[in-house]
């Protein structure tokens, strides 16, 4: 006795699972299947379970059919109707209602029976169908083994992991596969447009975990056994081949569905622009609520071949039953009509074989999706040369055809349409009736397809998804410890894969940092990088100081990379340390590192600088007082050298005070206070440099070793300071040259034994001075020119006058030989010949250790007083005039007690020069290739 039973239910009900359990438990059984890839899957089960001789499977492009075979798994329209075996089921049975396929499920379903058992397979919408059709069929319902809940809309960006995402056109699904793999790593595509190997690559390609997100058509709703946690609609309308419509609520359950596996809970909900559901609609979805089929597609089967016309009649009679309707726009009704009309082969064809052979070529599945017209003419193509049923295609013909189809080159349009292609001469390759050589064929095109289909599963997955960092997401999975290498470049590499490079304490990914497939790459390395993070962070806190170094962007390298950043501290030469990178890791892991690097940093400052350390600790500064304290203190602050200069009024420096000052490292002097050891080149750039950082602007760095260098605008005195040069007219002088030079300038005009003197130039080269720069240099010591050359212009003596700010390099007053005529009348001779007392008159431009004589009084560079005229009988003269009270030299007149009357000259006895050490100054050579120190009063 034989059994119907219809088995129904939504999907994740085991429907299938049932009855493959059922059928092998019979002699011989059949199952139909609507998909090609599914029946490849079962047949695999039942090989696994039966034995290879012992299962066969039959599809349109795919035939293994052993003698000894007892079990067939086809695909529905593939079935062979002339076996009746013990068992058969169709699956999928609501498919009867679609317009292109349908007619061959019902089909199935009203006359396929197994001669013990038949079961119908599909959506509880069929249940009233079934009834009306009163084909004694028992139904029984199926629940969901797991629920199915709506999750409303989401961001692709924010989706969980093990998620499937639905769109129905090829750009719409590349488009969101790219997307997910710039932020996700990857996803796996599923078309019904690619071949059941692609898809098969690619459905393993999820299932195994390398990627966690599958982007498919509605495909994905029939025969594909996915773990898939949720469903999500990117669109709800599609193009089925002659029009878009809008998905029916019983194809959106059928899709979602898809979510959740046996026990596991399912949700769906919809990305991207897709409207959302409504209430009503997703409720539904949740209980699996659709409205009823109605109808299902129906076409005659006992067909007259008797001739074309006779065919295309039989095609067009009505069931009669307004259950089952007929579609006048079936493909291959279409095509068939489109023969009859082609002059060729014509409507006037008859015999059974003849016509026959017409519809089993009309009959040839679309697999380019190329619609009617362009179907239409492939296949008036192959009947031009198949219409007569002896004829066969050519080994030659074919063979030039596969040479077209098998190259595996191309981008994925291009792979896709070969594809396509080569299964269309798979399926005719399995009509033996079609081919001179259909074994040959079968293999060969199968060998195509499959290079094909591999070539394509590549393309895909080298365009949506990054291998490296899927593979590195799946090893981050395992429980194992991962294989992590660093190598001594720094390449870090996790399982084999390159993941970036570990430059000090910074991760660098292969990819840019800025982008979401960078920032995956660090997040799936980040627990292979944390070891070694660590490691380094400990070779750091017990490094020597030898292995580091501070460079010019005042960073601190370690072993050649940057591993800390120096930040404003209190003070400039107290900066703070900061470390670059190792953010991956604890902070009590970073502590104690950077605890040795502002050790470091610390001592690398005291070895460079040690006279500003001694004075920021207070070491060096408790012996000084009043105004040897302040001259510290200025020195601290502006880096290397004070210019005296300046100062309003002058600063009075005792020789207590300097002796003081020189042993806490410090050189005072007429023109300027310096440190000597911050003059030196790498004292001058750690000094640029911590400067830099308290200022936040960039610092500029004297030529190393430089006695002078020419000045532009980006020298500002605070920098030249830092640097230790004074400004002189148009150059910068050192500090402890200028003192060097202006020792020299006052002992020539001692030894000229008058105020105006001559000044060799020569002494250019003490301070590496070019010579049309030397004048504005000899200006800067408040000299002024006393007599020049009549033909040259050149100037020959020199004096010292009151003289404006060194910034401005010029005198205030032209000196007495320069005044316009018309003024006080000129005595013969030169200005400046006049005789004037032998006693010293001082060592520099402030007086400063001048010998305590009567001739202390006039100031040491009046170049236009008249006091140092001699007393004859000439009249008083007048009182001379003051300085501009706005000039900083005009304080020096405060220095000096105020003018006694004039008085009888008397005559003076010649002394001896002071000898250098009482009164004087002499040059000494300092630390540092070519700088000189100015040691004075010592």
């Amino acid at each position: 006795m034989t059994t119907l039973k219809a088995i129904l239910g939504p999907t994740n009900t085991g429907k299938t699972h049932y009855a493959i359990e059922r059928m092998l438990g019979y002699g011989t059984g059949m199952i139909g299947l609507p998909l090609r890839l599914l029946a490849r899957e079962v047949y695999d089960r039942v090989v696994a379970a039966k034995g290879y001789p012992h299962a066969a499977l039959i599809t349109g492009e795919e035939r293994i059919c052993p003698p000894t075979a007892r079990y067939f798994i086809c695909t529905v329209e593939s079935m062979p109707v002339d076996i009746r075996p013990d068992f058969l089921a169709i699956d999928e049975i609501q498919l009867a209602e679609d317009e292109d396929r349908g007619h061959v499920f019902t089909d199935r379903i009203l006359n396929m029976r197994g001669n013990h058992e038949t079961l119908l397979l599909g959506a509880d919408t069929m249940r009233g169908l079934l009834r009306e059709l009163k084909l004694g069929v028992e139904t029984e319902p199926r629940e969901r083994f797991s629920e199915l809940r709506y999750t409303g809309h989401t961001k692709i960006t924010k989706l969980p992991k093990r998620t499937a995402i639905v769109g129905f056109s090829a750009e719409e699904v590349y488009a969101i596969a790219e997307l997910l793999r710039r932020q996700k790593g990857g996803a796996a595509v599923v078309m019904g447009a690619l071949s059941p190997r692609t898809r098969n690559a690619q459905v393993a390609l999820y299932q195994s975990g390398e990627v966690d997100y599958i982007v498919a058509t509605d495909a994905i709703g029939m025969g594909l056994n996915l773990n898939v946690d949720r469903v999500v609609f990117a669109s709800r309308s599609k193009f089925d081949g002659r029009r878009h419509r809008a998905l029916t609520l019983a194809e959106c359950g059928q899709i979602a569905g898809r979510a959740g596996r046996f026990r596991t809970d399912g949700e769906f909900g919809e990305t991207g622009s897709c409207p959302p559901f409504t209430e009503e609609e997703w409720k539904a979805i949740e209980a699996h609520r659709f409205d009823p089929v109605d109808a299902i597609q129906w076409r005659n089967s006992a067909l007259d071949f008797s001739s074309l016309r006779n065919l295309i009649r039989s095609l067009e009679k009505p069931s009669g039953n307004p259950r089952l309707i007929h579609n006048p726009h079936a493909l291959d009704e279409w095509v068939l009509r489109r023969m009859s009309e082609d002059g060729g082969i014509g409507p006037n064809v008859t015999g059974d074989r003849k016509v026959r052979r017409l519809w089993d070529l009309a009959r040839l599945p679309d697999f380019r999706k190329a619609g009617p017209e362009g179907h239409g003419r492939l296949v008036l193509g192959l009947a031009d040369t198949l219409a007569d049923p002896d004829a066969r295609l050519s080994d030659a013909g074919l063979e030039r055809r596969m040479e077209d189809l098998a190259s595996t080159n191309g981008d994925i349009a291009k792979l896709q349409q070969r594809l396509a292609a080569i299964r269309t001469w798979t399926y005719a390759a399995h009509r033996p009736d079609w081919l001179e050589n259909p074994g040959y064929w079968q293999q060969k095109t199968r060998e195509i397809e499959d290079s094909l289909s591999d070539a394509l599963h590549e393309a895909l997955t080298a365009r949506f998804v990054d291998r490296r960092t899927t593979a590195l997401l799946a090893s981050l999975k395992k429980e194992d410890a991962l294989v992590t290498n660093l190598t001594p470049d720094g390449d870090v590499t996790v399982e084999g894969h390159l993941v970036g490079r570990l430059k000090g304490l910074t991760f660098e990914p292969v990819l840019d940092a800025r982008t979401l497939e960078g920032k995956a790459v660090r997040g799936a390395a980040l627990a292979a990088i944390r070891p070694m993070l660590s490691q380094r962070l400990a070779e750091i806190t017990g490094a020597p100081s030898d292995a580091f170094k501070l460079t010019e962007g005042a960073e601190i390298e370690f072993k050649g990379a940057a591993i800390a950043r120096l930040a404003r501290g209190a003070s400039w030469i107290a900066p703070r340390a900061e470390l670059i990178g190792a953010v991956e890791v604890e902070a009590s892991e970073r502590a104690p590192a950077l605890a040795r690097v502002e050790e470091w940093l610390k001592s690398e400052i005291a070895r460079l600088l040690p006279t500003h350390a001694k004075l920021a600790s207070g070491e060096a500064g408790a012996g000084l007082e009043g105004m040897a304290r302040g001259l510290a203190f200025r020195i601290l602050e502006s880096g290397a050298a004070v210019d005296l200069r300046t100062d309003d009024p002058p600063a009075r420096i005792t020789p207590e005070q300097r002796e003081a000052l020189k042993a806490a490292g410090i050189r005072a002097g007429r023109v300027a206070v310096h440190a000597p050891d911050a003059q030196k080149p790498a004292a001058q750039r750690v000094i640029a440099i911590l400067k830099a950082v308290a200022s936040g602007t960039e610092y500029p760095l004297a030529p190393e070793g430089a006695g002078s260098f020419a000045l532009d605008g980006t020298w500002p005195e605070e920098a030249l300071a830092a640097n230790g040069y004074l400004r002189f007219g148009r150059r910068a002088v050192r500090a402890d040259l200028a003192e060097r030079l202006g020792w020299e300038i006052a002992k020539r005009r001692k030894e000229a034994g008058k105020n105006a003197f001559a000044i060799a130039i020569d002494m250019a080269s003490m301070v590496s001075c070019p010579a049309d720069d030397w004048p504005g240099v000899l200006k800067g010591f408040g000299l002024a020119p006393a007599e020049k050359d009549k033909e040259t212009g050149a100037v020959t003596l020199w004096r010292y006058g009151a003289r404006t700010r060194p910034e401005e390099g010029q005198t205030a007053r032209p000196p007495r030989a320069e005044r316009p005529q018309g003024g006080r009348p000129k005595r013969d001779g030169a200005p400046g010949d006049r005789p004037q007392s032998d006693r010293p008159q001082g060592k520099g431009p402030r007086g400063e250790g001048r010998s305590r004589g009567r001739d202390d009084r006039r100031p040491p560079r009046g170049g236009d007083t008249r006091n140092d005229r001699r007393q004859d009988n000439r009249p008083a003269p007048p009182q001379r005039k003051v300085a501009d009270p706005d000039s900083p030299f005009a304080a020096l007149a405060a220095l000096l007690p105020p003018p006694k009357p004039p008085k009888p000259p008397r005559p003076q006895k010649q002394k001896p020069p002071r000898q250098p050490g009482t009164d004087g100054g002499k040059p000494a050579e300092a630390a540092g290739e070519g700088s000189f120190v100015y040691k004075p009063f010592q």
